[in-house]
Parts: C-alpha cells; structure tokens; sequence
C-alpha cells in the first residue's frame, strides 16, 4: 500500500489569463511562488520517501520548496505532464473559437477520444497517467511519495478512484497549489483528502475553471 501526496502547481498569469497551457513552459507568478512556499510550509514534519514532479517549469518552480521543506530530491518524470492540446496550447479560448472552430465545438462534447489537433485524446491522457501512477507505486511500495502535476493529471486520478468515466466534464475541484491524499493498494485508488487548501486561505481568489458550465453554456474555458 503506497501512499501518494498530490499537488497541483502554482498559479501562473496564464491561470489568469484563462489559456490551454498544456505541454507548454509557463513559470509560476507572484502568488504561485507563494503558493508553492505555502505548500512547503503546510508539509513541515510530513515523513515521505521520495518526490517525482513534472519536468514542466510551473510544477518544477513547486517542487523546489517542497524537497527542501522534505529533505528530499526531486525527480523529474515527464510522464506527469499536463495533457497535451496540440495546435491550441497556449492558446486564449476567444482564439480557440475563431481559428480551430470545429475542434472548439468538438472539446465542449468532452468525449474520451476526442483530442485537439495534433493533441492528445482523453482515453490516450489517461493511460499515461495511470501508468506512471503504478510504475511510481510499484518502484515504492509501502511508502509514501509526493507528486507535485498538473490539473489534468489529478482529474485523471479522481475519475480512477471514484470510478468514474472519462467523458464528460470534471467533476471535482482542483485548485492551484491544492494538497490531495489518496492511498494506492491492490483494489484500487482510495481518497484521504481532496482540494485542501487551508494553507492558502487569504490570498487572492484563484480562477475557477467549472468544465460543467461549459456543456450547457459557453462562458469561459477549462484552463489547465
């Protein structure tokens, strides 16, 4: 039974400024490095093992106060990347709309197997979470590992233990910076704790990106 501390990067101006971020490098802001300070801080006295990040830029600036909070080395694993958009990474939704409008119409349906152009599809995103979940699992058994990802990468893991589809909207909150429990064993991913966010209560409000919004309306994107 492995034991995984999941935390969602910093925000970065692109949170704010409600872009696809996807495979693309974008450091955190002002209030994600402290954020990710904040993090740090709220892990003081936690016993893990080890620390695997993304090697992308926003959850690498995450990690650094964490493993020196932990006296741990971070490991860089790109298999914990965000979801890849394609042609539209690091694209504003309004810009989405006018050059890839097909593709637009396409992700409101939010089916497994449909992916942006030259992006990947949910059911190909979810597979390689879920392979670097049980490769990490396996390589720690019995321990206890921080993984510091992406919002994808987190809803990916809650649909799992919640036994939930890959279609359709999230259907939980994933804030920035947020600290997420669950418990890895033979029958599956067990949730401790989600979306906690204690250590963050008064800084500025983050954006709110609700997916279920977006399938009877058209007001704003599902940012990553």
């Amino acid at each position: 039974m492995t034991e995984l501390i999941l935390l969602r990067h910093g925000e970065t101006d692109w949170n704010r400024e409600l872009r696809f971020q996807g495979h693309v490098d974008v450091a955190l802001n002002a209030i994600g490095l402290e954020q990710a300070r904040r993090l740090a801080a709220r892990l003081a006295g936690e016993t893990a093992h080890a620390l695997y990040a993304s090697d992308l830029l926003r959850a690498q600036q995450t990690a650094q106060p964490v493993a020196l909070q932990l006296g741990l080395t971070s490991v860089t694993d790109p298999a914990l990347r965000e979801q890849c958009f394609g042609q539209v990474d690091g694209m504003k939704v309004d810009d989405i709309k006018a050059r890839h409008p097909q593709a637009w119409e396409g992700w409101l349906r939010f089916h497994e197997d449909f992916c942006m152009p030259e992006g990947e599809s949910t059911r190909q995103f979810h597979a390689r979470v879920m392979d670097a979940v049980q490769r990490l699992v396996a390589a720690h058994r019995d321990a206890t590992l921080v993984v510091v990802t992406h919002g994808g990468v987190l809803d990916m893991i809650y649909r799992t233990a919640r036994s939930l589809g890959l279609s359709g909207p999230r259907q939980s909150e994933i804030p920035n910076a947020g600290l997420n429990r669950v418990r890895v064993h033979e029958g599956g991913i067990e949730i401790l704790a989600w979306a906690d966010v204690q250590h963050l209560a008064d800084l500025p409000p983050q954006p709110v990106y609700d997916q279920r919004k977006l399938v009877a309306t058209e007001p704003s994107p599902s940012a990553l």
